[in-house]
């Protein structure tokens, strides 16, 4: 059998570990630190190559967390082991930005808005359609998920976006959904979909403030656009 490549065969100034003890944890490339996870490579690979290749497959970092733990073990050099780590780690990341999002923060802006939703809502691989239910200062009662997949009026209808906004008797809403293909530009059926719940909204007493859509780093604002 022969001997797995580990990042302490590397030369002392390769090794991430090292690297990130003296020039900390942002000087490390996205392969660098997926490797200090994993630990060891496979045969002639280093545990970076194998990082490099998981990524690769992947399609990219953004879309890692979409991959099961049986996925990820199609992957030649990751095992059950691995996989675990890795998933763990990225489930460790997306509840810190989780715990991070201050729930009794005052949303005045699409900016606002984007800040609160952006570092949970940009690596989702498919469509999640959330509302964030406003009280009359613009603070945060709560953020709903509403549905999951390809946005359009069948599947968000007013129905379910109001009836959680009455139970919690918000005096505002803002609607947000992300684009998996990172371009945050409005589809035709979301301007309907808009249209349609702003239009019921008015009728309910209810403000659509916004609907916000996400996109890799970016966002569309409707409101700021005069979409609304």
């Amino acid at each position: 059998m022969e001997k797995k490549i580990t990042i302490k065969d590397m030369p002392l100034e390769e090794r991430p570990r090292e690297k990130m003890k003296g020039q900390g944890a942002g000087r490390l490339s996205n392969a660098e630190l997926l490797a200090v996870i994993i630990r060891t490579g496979y045969r002639e690979k280093t545990a970076i190559h194998l990082a490099e290749k998981v990524i690769a497959r992947a399609g990219g970092l953004r879309f890692l967390p979409d991959y099961s733990l049986e996925e990820l073990q199609e992957i030649k050099g990751i095992g059950l082991a691995k996989a675990v780590q890795i998933k763990a780690a990225l489930e460790l990341g997306r509840r810190m930005a989780a715990t991070l999002r201050p729930t009794t923060l005052s949303l005045n802006s699409p900016q606002d808005v984007a800040c609160f939703l952006m570092e949970e809502m940009r690596y989702y691989h498919k469509e999640y359609f959330k509302i964030i239910l406003l009280n009359t200062k613009n603070q945060i009662i709560s953020l709903e998920d509403i549905s999951v997949g390809s946005l359009n009026s069948s599947i968000v209808h007013p129905r379910e976006i109001f009836h959680v906004s009455i139970k919690k008797s918000a005096a505002a809403i803002i609607l947000a959904h992300n684009h998996p293909s990172g371009d945050p530009h409005p589809s035709n059926e979301d301007l309907e979909v808009t249209k349609r719940v702003v239009e019921a909204g008015k009728i309910l007493g209810i403000n659509v403030l916004d609907h916000l859509i996400i996109g890799e780093g970016e966002y569309f604002s409707l409101k700021e656009k005069g979409l609304l």
